[in-house]
């Protein structure tokens, strides 16, 4: 940690251990405590203050290091965090529990879940709405589980195997040596290091278990609640939500979503896009890692889990509205400068202290306007033809040198 030390007095919201009591307690009885900061020197101005750094577990268990202005934020998003939760128990009452499981309008783009205008009841179309709505502005920690597994068609997937294949699979796996368990085995300490669970023996155990699992299951990926969901989660997110061939050898489905995005910043933002271009800065400098982690090395974690809410609901055109909110965010200030190296500097800086994730999901979805899933899918189809005709001649280039060698 940099500069001087402050110490937050960190209660129920950022403590890992309080996660359960918190959200697994009816709204009514939801702690509401303040959180205050202590400062291990005197301050000399309350202008200085607001510049110290402050570390202290999140949520999720993750280490979080912001000044005072960003621990005022996070305060703040748990006590929407606390509101929306009363929003969604009431719901329950209402509509009577596990109603957001029933059947609705696909949203996603894909067939899970698909209901025909000449069937569609008004209560289907009103909960899909209100569905919408409500994971717009966030589900909470507790409902995520059976939320992301029905919204994403994780749990439909699931549904169409044995009870037992999970099991079966890992009995399968155990003891065997891939490339892919090799590189998964090499990966696996770099994983959230900072993350205490994730960072242990079980942990790893666990995330290990789910992986070469997958790798198993589908080889040309290889590799890149409870450890079952994780499993079915990583399927349909790999095999329904995002571009196919986004994780195999050739990273090809991941060459194509950067050249759909750069499309895509110069129609929705054709002032950055021309000064950026005019720099000769590409922006898959940045936007290739959003993409491929999808910003969960980027964005704060309470904020990369509300882009995942509405990704797992929503589909993969999420990415896009999320990867230009951050640009137009910052728009003014890219304008202006004229270094390369500033312009990652501006954009990882925003990105790393956006703890507030309604800023940036009403950036997102207010400010960047319709793209519907039908677009992405066109634009896709258009840049991976050019992306193949180039990964084809590269292949061609590098065996032409081997000859030569």
């Amino acid at each position: 940690m940099f500069g001087t030390q402050v110490r937050g007095v960190v209660e129920d919201d950022f403590n890992p251990r309080r996660r359960r009591t918190l959200w697994n307690t009816p709204a009514a009885s939801m702690p509401t405590t303040t959180h205050t900061i202590r400062y291990s020197t005197p301050r000399k101005g309350h202008a200085n203050a607001h510049q110290l750094l402050a570390k202290f577990e999140d949520l999720y268990g993750f280490m979080v290091e912001g000044n005072v202005d960003d621990v005022n934020v996070l305060n703040d998003v748990r006590e929407r965090m606390r509101e929306q939760g009363r929003v969604w128990w009431a719901l329950e009452a209402s509509k009577g529990a596990n109603w957001y499981l029933q059947p609705r309008i696909s949203s996603n783009g894909g067939s899970e879940g698909v209901i025909s205008v000449t069937s569609l009841k008004l209560s289907v179309l009103t909960n899909t709405i209100t569905l919408r709505r409500l994971i717009r502005k966030g589900v909470p920690p507790v409902l995520r589980p059976k939320v992301w597994l029905s919204v994403s068609g994780a749990a439909k997937k699931r549904s169409t195997v044995p009870e037992t294949y999970y099991d079966e699979l890992i009995r399968a796996t155990e003891g065997k040596t891939t490339p892919a368990t090799l590189q998964i085995d090499h990966d696996l300490p770099r994983t959230f290091p900072c993350h205490s669970w994730l960072n242990s023996e079980e942990g790893q155990a666990s995330l290990r278990r789910v992986l070469v699992g997958y790798s198993f299951r589908d080889s040309e990926v290889g590799y890149c609640q409870t450890e079952e969901d994780a499993f079915w989660m990583l399927a349909v997110l790999l095999e329904n939500v995002l571009v196919n061939d986004c994780y195999t050898d050739n990273l090809s489905g991941c060459h194509v979503e950067q050249r759909v995005f750069k499309d895509l910043l110069a129609k929705k933002c054709p002032r950055i896009a021309a000064h950026l271009e005019a720099m000769g800065f590409d922006v898959s400098l940045v936007a290739t890692e959003w993409f491929l982690c999808l910003f969960s090395k980027t964005l704060p974690s309470e904020t990369t889990l509300r882009v995942w809410d509405v990704l797992f609901n929503e589909g993969a055109k999420v990415l896009f509205h999320v990867a230009l909110a951050i640009f137009k965010m910052r728009e003014d200030d890219l304008l202006r400068i004229q270094h390369i190296g500033d312009v990652i500097d501006i954009l990882q800086t925003t990105a790393h202290h956006l703890y507030d994730p309604d800023e940036l999901l009403t950036f997102a979805f207010d400010k960047i306007g319709s793209m519907t899933t039908n677009t992405i899918t066109k634009e896709r189809k258009k840049q991976e033809t050019v992306v193949m005709a180039e990964l084809d001649q590269r292949i061609r280039r590098l065996s032409s040198l081997k000859m030569d060698g």
